[in-house]
């Protein structure tokens, strides 16, 4: 969808499909023994319990569910394509892919070969555009540990993230919260729901390890608003 002048139009009819198929396939679990669990937000640490390590390293989790038909798939056009992401607190770069929709209708998730690497939803708004754009990114992997979001836990309002874009211009963001739901509970409206402004969603895996399931119980989502273009 195109977002009409004034108001990002992005809100799906069906949204909770898409959340399912991006926060299933964004898990990656942790599967060194003894290694460190992620950060969680400072207000959900207390009610997290101790991370229970698997043996051996887990599968990657599967995505099920599809998008609706009528999901975005053309970004903004009226900001440059973002290339490159920062965020200094937590001392995570990374230039960024774009990430489509695979065969099946499911949400792409950058490499798990490279847990490093972050990427935009080209079927959400490009960077300092109205509406939220969404950056997805690994907390960790079995083969290589912890991943580009592994400390997106550890953020807190106030600090920045920055996104270079095509031009060179610098999209400044500047985190507004930082939450932790359980993923049956994921918070779809808020996500992406209808903005008034550019705005900026990070999401990765949280919580304490389900080794049954072998996945996080819970999704971190940073919330950030747009403070400058540079």
């Amino acid at each position: 969808m195109i977002p009409t002048a004034g108001r990002h139009r992005f809100l799906l009819p069906a949204a909770a499909a898409v959340v399912l198929a991006v926060v299933a396939a964004v898990a990656l679990v942790i599967a060194v023994t003894g290694q460190q669990s992620p950060p969680q937000p400072a207000a959900a640490a207390a009610a997290v319990p101790a991370t229970d390590v698997p043996a051996a390293p887990p599968s990657p989790v599967v995505a099920a569910p599809s998008p609706p038909e009528t999901a975005p798939t053309t970004p903004a056009a009226e900001a440059p394509r973002p290339v490159a992401l920062e965020i200094p607190a937590i001392d995570a770069r990374s230039d960024l892919i774009e990430l489509g929709l695979n065969d099946d209708g499911t949400v792409q998730v950058p490499p798990l070969e490279d847990v490093l690497q972050a990427g935009w939803y080209t079927g959400s708004p490009r960077p300092g555009a109205v509406g939220p754009a969404l950056l997805l990114g690994h907390v960790d992997s079995a083969a290589d540990g912890p991943g580009i979001f592994f400390d997106l836990g550890a953020l807190t309002p106030g600090d920045s993230v920055d996104v270079t874009r095509a031009d060179g211009s610098v999209a400044a963001f500047t985190v507004d919260r930082v939450e932790v739901h359980p993923k049956a509970d994921f918070p779809t409206i808020e996500v992406y729901g209808n903005t008034t402004g550019p705005e900026l969603r990070l999401i990765t895996c949280g919580g304490a390890f389900d080794s049954a399931s072998r996945d996080y119980a819970d999704n971190i989502v940073v919330y950030a608003s747009l403070t400058g273009i540079r």
